[in-house]
């Protein structure tokens, strides 16, 4: 095991770091923590290992990480190959993800738990980070490109994929967003890719074929 996970299964930015182990084929442990109802985060155990109070919290040889770009850049440098993976093109999909926490990853907390935020202006800004994600993609697209950053994907596509799948349960849907479903099916094709809850494996989304229909 090369490090510890405090996770809980419904977070989008826990998810980053599952995902990512699953990707690169890396075993760890995984201890579970009741966010919601419990607020297990926020009791004196946790707050110990993280005096904020958030999740995930990834504890490795070397010590305490408790936000999730860290630990996507710890998991490079150690586990994908070192420094290749952290440009300063990566650095700013990183930092779009975090954006992406604020606006959809808000949303969809005050859609499903009554998070107490204003919810008119995490979907407002929720949104604008759809259409800028599209416009990105799109020149990508153009460029015959698939993934955010350089010819294969990255920890930037990693950090930006779990909130923008997630985005329907914020009443967020991908209509009239090509470029990012086109994105998102190319993830969900990535050999060793995990899912969770509210997000469906690619070869979940088939239509069987009628002789497979009951």
């Amino acid at each position: 095991m090369t490090f510890t996970l405090y996770d809980y299964v419904l977070s989008g930015n826990c998810y980053k770091i599952r995902l990512f182990a699953g990707l690169l084929g890396v075993e760890y442990k995984s201890v579970a923590v009741d966010f919601y109802p419990g607020f297990e985060h926020r009791g004196e155990t946790m707050r110990a290992l993280n005096p904020a109070g958030t999740l995930p919290v990834m504890e490795t040889a070397e010590g305490v990480l408790t936000q999730s770009a860290d630990m996507l850049t710890w998991m490079a440098k150690n586990e994908a190959g070192g420094e290749a993976w952290i440009t300063d093109e990566v650095a700013e999909w990183m930092a779009f993800a975090d954006r992406l926490t604020d606006s959809i990853g808000l949303a969809r907390l005050h859609a499903m738990l009554d998070w107490p935020v204003d919810g008119p202006a995490v979907l407002a800004q929720s949104r604008l980070d759809l259409r800028e994600l599209e416009l990105r993609l799109t020149d990508r697209v153009l460029l015959g490109k698939t993934w955010l950053v350089g010819e294969g994907p990255s920890i930037a596509d990693v950090a930006c994929f779990p909130y923008v799948a997630l985005s329907p349960d914020a009443g967020l849907e991908h209509d009239g967003f090509p470029a990012i479903r086109s994105w998102l099916h190319a993830v969900r094709g990535l050999k060793g890719f995990v899912t969770m809850p509210g997000i469906h494996a690619r070869h979940d989304l088939r239509t069987p074929p009628p002789s497979e229909q009951e």
